[in-house]
């Protein structure tokens, strides 16, 4: 039988080889991960020694150093402005996506494909529609098409002797007459 479940082949590793290779690779990532937080720890103090400068206060009148409070408050403000900004902007964007999520489940939930109908339509309008005002010239594609010619049908002989005398009679004008 083509069926039947084959038996479960035995891992070539053995069980205590498998799992000190999944510790190993625990200890090895979990180094990885320091390595990369001391990096992101190193990174920002660097941005942050390159925006702000370190202050000098040591030998500063009382003006001057109500003048750098003044400085430092209104940087301060400046920053708070740009945060508050950018925060409504991500919140209006969450919004929107929220909004266009549930109308796309909406309208796959609704939408029914409706039922196509054939259009009969000339080449020339075709050619029209899809290429709009870069088709001038008419295209005949009839002409191209090969001629097939149907053999003639025989015309059945009158057979019936009373269809024939009519015939011969000229009686079917005057029917044809007579039921006009």
């Amino acid at each position: 039988m083509a069926d039947a479940p084959k038996p479960k082949e035995k891992s070539k590793i053995s069980s205590a080889r498998r799992l000190g290779l999944k510790i190993r690779l625990l200890i090895v990532a979990g180094q990885m991960l320091e390595v990369e937080v001391e990096e992101k720890k190193r990174e920002r103090d660097e941005a942050l020694a390159e925006r702000v400068p370190p202050l000098k206060l040591s030998g500063l009148s009382v003006e001057e150093l109500q003048d750098l409070c003044r400085d430092l408050h209104h940087k301060i403000d400046v920053v708070d402005e740009e945060r508050y900004d950018v925060g409504l902007k991500v919140t209006k964007n969450d919004k929107e996506i929220h909004n266009l999520g549930l109308k796309i489940i909406e309208l796959q939930s609704k939408f029914k494909k409706p039922n196509l109908k054939r259009v009969k339509i000339s080449a020339e309008a075709m050619l029209s529609v899809l290429l709009g005002s870069k088709h001038k010239e008419t295209i005949d594609f009839k002409s191209n098409l090969k001629t097939v010619k149907k053999p003639e049908e025989k015309k059945e002989e009158v057979t019936d002797w009373r269809q024939n005398v009519d015939a011969m009679s000229g009686m079917e004008g005057r029917k044809k007459m007579f039921d006009a």
